[in-house]
């Protein structure tokens, strides 16, 4: 059987690898979630079916209604790319050794990934697998592999327990997901982890994001952590982050030639950010609105009430940090992402840039119009819309919206009712 003859084959690579993540929990405090009883009814995640971007391509494969195309250089990865509909301009590139697949991993050698709204697709050169993740719409984040050796019947593999356990922590919220980590890594490409690390999102100060990553685009006087190997061990938190602002060009740090692109693009990597936390954030309250059911009174739970509160406040950008100067990609992910829409009438859309004070001109998630978003269960949906068509018409003036002006509110009720299907009656009444 092909998994027992992988397991075999590559059985010596997981001693480095189990020391790694051991390393990495201690010294981040990172712990498997344990109050959500994921491998149970109604959650059963382990054995529910799965109906997420890769296991409808694996159908179609399986059915002959689609095939995979293999090339020496990248084995998989355009082919995979090209059915997933994921752009190339999308592509990030990661040089701290976290994937497990470290070994092939470091500045100059970096591991490429790509992704849309609910994939993730990471190519290491010289690789053996392709690494792919994906959002199912009620379960969550669910991995694969994807060995890169040609076969006339190539199979995504799925990977439970092993990926778990960096995928299923407090860092992304208590359920299977997804996160991106910033971290101080020396010149070969190893975590410092008595520098610490942080998780990424919408919230993390500039200062904080992209260690151990590449980063092109220009973001004027606003440090942050890419493009640097730290060198001094014991306080990486000295180093100068200048030397790493501003690089619009890789090709003095490694060879770009062997990657689908060159860049590593800045606004993709604050997509990314925002977009893993966002798909966390709707499983997790899909996650307790299951669990839960519904009190007699037909309200949702206290629980359920805190994860949709905690989502609504992440939807609409709550205490995200502000940009202090403009930021500019250089792929040209930005106008490709731009163009996915939808727009209403006047052509606005969730997913317009601002890129000037803040990442989005209209500050609502595009998650929004997600298969997940509208697979929550319908008494945590509605009590969602409801929240939202609050906060958006003014009767919510709660401190935690304070940054949403009259202008902001107004358009984006806008924009949502000309472009979101299934909105609750309550949305076609005339806002006040």
């Amino acid at each position: 059987m092909w998994v027992k003859s992988w397991a075999k084959r590559w059985a010596w690579r997981w001693l480095p690898v189990v020391v790694l993540i051991a390393a990495w929990v201690g010294a981040t405090g990172l712990a498997r979630a344990g109050d959500l009883p994921i491998e149970r009814e109604p959650i059963n995640y382990l054995a529910a079916p799965l109906d997420d971007p890769i296991a409808r391509l694996q159908l179609k494969l399986d059915k002959g209604e689609r095939t995979l195309s293999f090339d020496p250089e990248h084995g998989y990865l355009s082919s995979v790319l090209k059915e997933l509909g994921i752009s190339t301009t999308s592509q990030m590139l990661v040089f701290s050794k976290t994937s497990f697949q470290h070994m092939r991993i470091s500045p100059k050698a970096p591991r490429a990934v790509y992704f849309r709204d609910d994939a993730y697709v990471a190519w290491v050169r010289g690789g053996d697998f392709l690494e792919i993740s994906a959002v199912d719409p009620k379960q969550g984040g669910v991995y694969y592999l994807l060995t890169q050796e040609e076969d006339s019947e190539p199979t995504f593999e799925r990977q439970t327990h092993n990926c778990l356990a960096c995928h299923l922590t407090s860092k992304t919220q208590d359920v299977p997901g997804h996160l991106v980590r910033s971290l101080y890594a020396d010149p070969g490409g190893m975590p410092i982890f008595s520098g610490g690390s942080y998780v990424t999102d919408q919230k993390s100060p500039m200062e904080h994001r992209w260690g151990g990553w590449y980063v092109t685009g220009t973001h004027g006087k606003q440090l942050h952590m890419g493009n640097i190997l730290y060198r001094d061990r014991a306080n990486p938190r000295r180093t100068d982050l200048k030397a790493g602002a501003n690089v619009t060009k890789l090709n003095d740090r490694f060879d770009t030639s062997a990657y689908l692109t060159g860049h590593s693009d800045i606004v993709a990597l604050m997509v990314l950010e925002h977009q893993t936390q966002m798909n966390n954030l709707i499983t997790r309250a899909g996650y307790e609105a299951r669990l839960a059911g519904q009190s007699d009174d037909g309200k949702p739970s206290e629980r359920v009430d805190e994860a949709i509160d905690g989502l609504l406040q992440y939807l609409l950008f709550s205490e995200e940090t502000p940009l202090t100067a403009p930021v500019v990609g250089t792929s040209g992910y930005a106008k490709y992402f731009a163009a996915l829409g939808p727009r209403d009438h006047q052509g606005r859309s969730l997913r317009d840039f601002d890129l000037k004070t803040r990442l989005f001109r209209y500050p609502c998630s595009y998650e929004i119009y997600s298969q997940a978003f509208d697979a929550l269960p319908a008494a945590a949906l509605d009590s969602l819309y409801h929240r939202l068509f609050e906060v958006l018409t003014g009767k919510d003036q709660s401190s935690a919206f304070a940054h949403l002006t009259p202008k902001d509110r107004k358009a984006i009720l806008e924009i949502l009712r000309q472009t979101k299907t299934n909105l609750p009656d309550e949305w076609a009444a005339k806002a006040p």
